[in-house]
């Protein structure tokens, strides 16, 4: 059947380069960073698609889907392979739905909304919206690479999240067109609330194709780094920052020793034995900001400007989900949670973790604007892997102290965290996929319908 779908294909796609059924090119595109976590490396390494079609139109994407729904065929959608949870991984096999082709920003509006097709490059658009007097409000730390389809749908926030929150909030995801995988495969428009039935749902229940996504005014932005003798000191200079409206801030971030000593390419930036606050500053603040370090004991450590995708060193490659990399490039037994702390009682959480587990965990802390508008420690903390038991233990812990966890260990929407309780993801699912092709196993609490006969 395989055979006979592929050559269906073939008819559909007009140019066979973007047919693709080499076996390391399958492999390369079955596969994202979820080797960051030691659990789903050994899962997920050898699942593999078995076919990839890169379409660039609407047109074609319908086709293909049609096609894949007649011959029961699984779809697994797949953007710069940037997340690290497998959401890409195809667990049944199938066809590869490679969206990277689909990249057209048709434009910006004169209110700041970008108007653009999911295989669009956030580096891209981060460019181009900084030439018109915008910028994007958050962006990962993958900002080169990463597609806006793909951190739709796999994304929560990033670097300005401190100030814009996380996707789900404050209007970001304005809306966007859906394609759907029902007997006759359609177009449906989602805006307001019902974006929420399509966003961070991993591909499982619809394919973006086109997305309006609100940016922010353009700032001449400064990054910084501060050095600080210990993690209290950087950890509440970092807070007091991140927490004040006053200050014009994109990212706050704090890492405690030895993660600075992880950071290789930025080494004059760390002193040794000291925490490191690293921030990206309105140019204008710049010189307070030096200011308040210093009075906080601090030492300012690094100081220029940030211009666009391309600066060098672009600091914001060693946090987020990036601190993970930098971790594991100095020993591979490190790996990672996502955690969040509390805005009150978060340094006695800090104190009972390292009670509970000592060096086993490093603390790394992110600050976010939550949906009510107060900015909290998001932390993503590096911890070292030694068995499941050890880390699953480690994950109890933090929530039995009120550290909420979304687990990145599980290749799931609901084991992750990120499953919505309203159910509106799973209700989409059974609207737009009633098979259940859309990148299956991804969704547990989904189940195929029986027909009546």
């Amino acid at each position: 059947m395989l055979a006979e779908f592929t050559a269906e294909l073939s008819h559909i796609v007009e140019d066979p380069a973007r047919l693709l059924t080499a076996p390391a090119v399958l492999d390369r595109l079955s596969h994202d960073f979820y080797w960051y976590s030691p659990i789903l490396r050994e899962q997920l390494a050898s699942r593999n698609g078995d076919v990839a079609v890169l379409p660039v139109s609407v047109h074609e994407l319908l086709a293909v889907l049609r096609l894949a729904r007649r011959r029961g065929v699984p779809v697994t959608l797949r953007g710069a392979g940037t997340g690290n949870y497998g959401q890409c991984v195809p667990l049944e096999g199938g066809l590869i739905l490679d969206l990277s082709l689909m990249d057209k920003l048709e434009k910006i509006t004169a209110d700041g909304v970008a108007v653009c097709q999911p295989g669009l490059r956030l580096g891209a658009l981060e460019t181009e919206a900084r030439m018109q007097g915008w910028e994007l409000r958050m962006y990962p730390s993958t900002l080169v690479k990463s597609t806006l389809g793909g951190f739709l749908a796999g994304g929560s926030g990033g670097i300005g999240s401190v100030t814009h929150g996380g996707l789900r909030d404050f209007d970001t995801v304005r809306a966007f067109e859906v394609a759907t995988l029902e007997q006759e495969p359609r177009i449906v428009l989602h805006e307001g609330p019902a974006i929420h039935e399509i966003l961070h749902a991993w591909g499982t229940n619809g394919v973006l194709t086109r997305i309006w996504f609100a940016l922010a005014p353009a700032v001449e932005w400064t990054q910084l780094t501060a050095a600080f003798p210990t993690f209290e000191q950087a950890f509440r200079f970092t807070r007091s920052i991140a927490a004040d409206p006053a200050w014009s801030k994109r990212l706050a971030t704090v890492f405690e020793w030895p993660i600075p000593s992880f950071f290789a390419p930025i080494k004059k930036t760390v002193r040794a034995g000291q925490a490191l606050a690293l921030l990206m500053i309105a140019t204008a603040q710049a010189d307070a900001l030096r200011s308040a370090a210093e009075a906080a004991g601090g030492e300012l450590t690094f100081i220029g400007n940030y211009d666009g995708p391309r600066t060098q060193p672009l600091l914001s490659d060693y946090t987020w989900n990036h601190t993970t990399l930098w971790a594991m490039k100095s020993d591979p037994a490190w790996t990672y949670l996502q955690c969040g702390f509390s805005v009150t009682d978060c340094e006695e959480q800090f104190r009972l973790l390292r009670e509970r587990f000592g060096q086993e965990i490093l603390f790394h802390v992110e600050f976010m604007k939550n949906g009510d508008g107060v900015v909290a420690p998001i932390a993503i903390p590096i911890v070292r892997f030694t068995t499941a038991d050890r880390l699953n233990e480690m994950i109890d812990f933090c929530r039995s102290i009120g550290v909420f966890v979304a687990n990145p260990h599980v290749n799931c929407l609901e084991g992750g965290g990120r499953f919505r309780a309203d159910n509106i993801q799973l209700l989409a699912k059974q609207k737009y996929d009633p098979e259940g092709l859309l990148n299956p196993g991804k969704m547990i609490s989904f189940h195929k319908q029986a027909v009546a006969s």
